[in-house]
């Protein structure tokens, strides 16, 4: 009994790691006939200065942050976490456009973190 608890306690552990290591896509996926842009990803309360309640997504292009649609801020990972949105501002690849002061994503990965030395 104690291998069988034991197993399933690995076993979910593992599954738990495995999805906050995926950076996962937003919405459609890649459009390759148009272009990515790599932007800057946080929280737009926490590291970019957006008014709003509570910690939601925003990118910043050309020195210009926006809300994002089309992505949740908990799609890729703890956003607490020491390299999450709340406490880090990360590099994406993204595809979309700004509607209404607002960044409409078709497409949203963030681009993995160096290693650190």
């Amino acid at each position: 009994m104690k291998r069988l608890l034991f197993s399933l306690a690995l076993s979910l552990a593992g599954m738990t790691a495995m999805a906050q290591s995926t950076a996962p896509q937003t919405t459609a996926g890649l459009d390759k006939t148009k272009p990515v842009q790599t932007v800057e990803a946080a929280c737009g309360q926490c590291m970019l200065g957006l008014k709003g309640t509570g910690c939601d997504l925003a990118v910043r292009i050309d020195g210009k942050a926006y809300f994002v649609d089309g992505s949740d801020i908990d799609q890729h990972g703890d956003a607490h976490a020491t390299n999450g949105f709340c406490n880090a501002i990360r590099k994406a690849e993204a595809q979309g456009q700004v509607v209404d002061n607002r960044f409409k994503a078709t497409y949203l990965k963030l681009v993995a973190a160096p290693a650190k030395k």
